[in-house]
């Protein structure tokens, strides 16, 4: 769901009674179309998210404290020289659309005191932040946006600040009376009830606008022109209930998730429609409402931006190694028929006495075969019999040597296709820098990247995933394979508990014993946090392998992550993202 013009209505009124007077501290931007302020006020502190992310646009406080560049980016830079320690003093939503102007009070070069307008546009692909002077015109912004990209609004330094076209003809739920908008989409052409709503109201959502509708007509397929009296009258009703929400600000975060937790739809009344289809669970505040719903979603999105040249070598890599297996099985194939080629040698051998130099084929029984049937076997008549006899020999023993080599070049090429998969799974996987940087690290180790020469600061220390189980026992799990191989052959000892996805990749999981037995119950919880920290994540019922770590072994000259192991028992659990999230030790 897109946040909408009402759902922003009350946002600002959160951030408004919370950070007007507050001031700039710090300004962050962890990507592209991200920018973080950390606001401070006496006696306290918050950071506030602005997003200009086509899938994401969005305007809220935040807990998280996402990664940043190493080398700030210009607006970035931009926005730390112009609002640094400046004071937000007003915090202006423009009607019921989807921009957000916070007014700030800072101290310009010349010691003058000046108000800057960082306006928020949130508007799907056209959601922008655009830093604004005193004078109007736009000092730069996260996207800017030239001639070629829109002829309707440029968006680039130095030109004025435009407000987007407005959406003109529309009733707001702020101005008009529920009776005045349920009498407007009357007047409509006859059309669904729910997107004639959408046509009349401004800055409303299709959900509340369905939701509106299935409260007017109670769930029933009835269009604009349709409705009857008392429907009309449960229509202005509703949207009179609305509008006392959004004035008196007494609306509720409210998420709607599917049973399996994943987040679907959200707003600031209660939604019905759904008839208990989907799970609703109310927020303390706007803010964490819509850090839960795309935090995970934004921290894949920067990852991925992080990684992508990573993704790239993975995946020409995987790509090339995949070709020449397939070259290789179809070479393998021609050496099918090399018995046949010695055979050929043999009989052409039994038949000397019959054979003269310049014949083109022989004629004779193949003598290997009980029934004793015609063969013809082709003859070079530029050789004499023996050496058409030898070359056979020498044919069946290339095509024997070339079968033994291709297979152990195919498992060579298997065993490095599964090597890139965990790679690739650590590196989907992956929520921070140093984990990329260590992934580049074993990537150059194995020859995929060239060496980065020396660095010039150490490289962040990266500890292994850490949980406590329901009974206490400590769980570790590997984020790399250069990890798990130190975990599991290293630092575990002989009878603490290794677990992995059978046949999925994924990282080592061990579960500490000290010396003690292991209950069945951290036993399952443990299980889970392996299939969850693999690529099963998403599924159901995965197979988990698991036995104590003397049964581990590290055949010679395995890549790394690569071990074999005996004496197991297998577990078959589903991935619980909220248990395993639960037992995290930070």
């Amino acid at each position: 769901m897109a946040l909408d013009g009402a759902f922003l209505h009350e946002i600002a009124h959160e951030l408004s009674a919370v950070l007007l007077d507050s001031r700039v501290d710090k300004v962050f931007q962890p990507s592209r179309e991200e920018i973080i302020l950390l606001m401070r006020w006496r006696g306290g502190s918050a950071r506030l998210l602005l997003s200009a992310g086509a899938d994401s646009p969005r305007i809220h406080f935040t807990r998280t404290a996402p990664e940043n560049p190493k080398t700030p980016p210009m607006f970035c830079m931009l926005l730390r020289k112009h609002l640094g320690s400046g004071r937000l003093v007003e915090i202006r939503q423009l009607g019921m659309d989807r921009i957000l102007h916070l007014i700030f009070e800072s101290v310009n070069e010349m010691g003058d005191l000046v108000r800057l307008t960082l306006a928020v546009e949130i508007m799907g692909r056209h959601s922008n932040i655009i830093l604004v002077g005193p004078d109007g015109k736009i000092i730069d912004s996260v996207k800017r946006i030239d001639m070629e990209m829109s002829s309707v609004r440029q968006i680039l330094p130095g030109m004025g600040y435009v407000l987007p076209p407005p959406q003109t003809g529309k009733l707001s739920l702020l101005e008009n009376t529920g009776e005045e908008i349920a009498a407007r989409v009357e007047n409509l052409e006859n059309t669904d009830l729910a997107k004639a709503l959408m046509k009349v109201i401004q800055g409303v959502s299709p959900v509340l606008c369905r939701e509106a509708a299935s409260y007017a007509v109670r769930g029933l397929d009835v269009c604009s022109r349709e409705m009857d009296p008392e429907q009309r009258r449960r229509l202005a009703e509703y949207l009179d209930y609305l509008s006392a929400v959004l004035k008196d600000h007494t609306g509720s975060p409210v998420l709607l998730s599917e049973p399996d937790g994943r987040p679907r739809e959200f707003s600031f009344v209660p939604i019905n429609q759904y008839r208990g289809a989907l799970v609703s669970k109310e927020y303390p505040s706007y803010s964490e409402l819509l850090d839960s719903f795309y935090g995970d979603r934004d921290l894949m999105e920067r990852m991925k931006q992080r990684s992508h040249d990573l993704l790239r070598l993975l995946a020409n890599a995987s790509d090339r190694v995949s070709r020449k297996i397939e070259a290789q099985r179809e070479q393998l194939a021609d050496c099918a028929h090399r018995d046949t080629l010695r055979q050929y040698g043999d009989l052409i051998n039994a038949g000397l006495y019959s054979m003269e130099k310049g014949m083109t084929e022989l004629e004779t029984q193949n003598f290997y075969d009980e029934a004793l049937p015609a063969v013809t076997i082709p003859l070079d008549p530029r050789l004499t019999p023996s050496q058409n006899a030898q070359k056979y020999y020498a044919e069946y023993r290339k095509a024997d040597t070339a079968e033994r080599m291709l297979t152990g070049l195919i498992v060579q090429g298997e065993e490095e296709l599964a090597y890139l998969d965990t790679v690739f799974d650590s590196l989907v996987r992956a929520t921070r820098e140093a984990e990329l940087s260590a992934l580049r690290d074993e990537l150059t180790a194995a020859g995929y990247l060239k060496n980065r020469g020396p660095r010039n600061k150490r490289p962040e220390k990266l500890e292994p995933l850490r949980y406590r189980s329901a009974d206490g026992f400590t769980i570790l799990v590997g984020r790399n394979n250069v990890q798990n191989d130190k975990l599991t052959l290293k630092d575990a000892h002989n009878y603490d508990i290794w677990f992995h996805t059978q046949k999925i990749p994924g990282s080592h999981t061990i579960v500490v014993s000290g010396g003690k037995p292991v209950p069945n119950s951290t036993l399952e919880q443990a299980a889970i946090i392996a299939a969850y920290n693999s690529r099963a994540r998403d599924s159901a019922l995965v197979p988990v392998d698991y036995t104590v770590v003397k049964n581990v072994k590290k055949p010679q000259g395995a890549r790394p992550g690569r071990v074999i192991y005996s004496d197991f028992e297998t577990a078959v659990v589903t991935p619980d993202r909220q248990l395993v999230e639960s037992l995290r030790v930070e």
